[in-house]
């Protein structure tokens, strides 16, 4: 065995040169979404003049803005009366964060994982705008939640909420809790968002 040669049994390891600014390199993955009259984005980028700008540091908390439920959520806050908000499982908050932009108040956003949590603090205080973080849901008039359909389905009967929009969840799939009716539907990409009410109010 020469010198040179690599111990039987073993490859040889090659090392590329990394390019200049990989550890940024990420960024270029993360843009602004324009939705209605709201524009989320990273804080590297500048939101249009014209739009309620959101600013979402994409952390380890699930949440930019750019996935099709994130988007459908955000596009029936813009088409129901600001009220009370209580947002079930806020990852980044940024649904949290838009509702308080858009007025809703007060806003009150929950989740068990403490990531989360953190995140949805620092999104809030990033965005100047009030937001109630924790573990306990709290009486609100309008519930949000972008999150798994068995989930959404077992607690929307706990909610102590009037409406819900939900999301999280693919076109094919309906979440059916009893007490709760659907008011309205939206689709994008394959994946649905519903506003719900409670059959005793409609």
């Amino acid at each position: 065995m020469y010198a040179d040669e690599p111990p039987l049994g073993f490859d040889v390891l090659e090392v590329d040169d990394v390019a200049e600014g990989w550890e940024d390199g990420w960024r270029a993955f993360h843009h602004g979404v324009r939705v209605g009259r709201v524009w989320v984005g990273p804080p590297w980028e500048e939101p249009p003049a014209d739009t309620v700008g959101i600013v979402i540091d994409p952390g380890r908390a699930f949440g930019t803005g750019a996935h099709a439920t994130t988007r459908l959520c955000l596009e029936l806050l813009q088409d129901v009366e600001p009220a009370s908000l209580l947002d079930v499982g806020c990852g980044s908050g940024v649904l949290s964060v838009a509702a308080a932009k858009l007025g809703f108040a007060p806003v009150h956003a929950v989740d068990i994982d403490e990531v989360s949590l953190e995140t949805t603090r620092a999104n809030a205080a990033a965005n100047e705008v009030q937001v109630a973080v924790g573990t306990e849901l709290q009486p609100s008039q309008l519930a949000v939640m972008n999150i798994a359909l068995d989930v959404v389905e077992q607690m929307l009967p706990e909610l102590p909420v009037e409406r819900a929009i939900t999301s999280g969840y693919l076109e094919r799939d309906e979440p059916h809790a009893e007490g709760w009716q659907r008011l309205e539907r939206r689709l994008s990409d394959g994946w649905a968002a519903d506003l719900l009410e409670r059959d005793e109010l409609a």
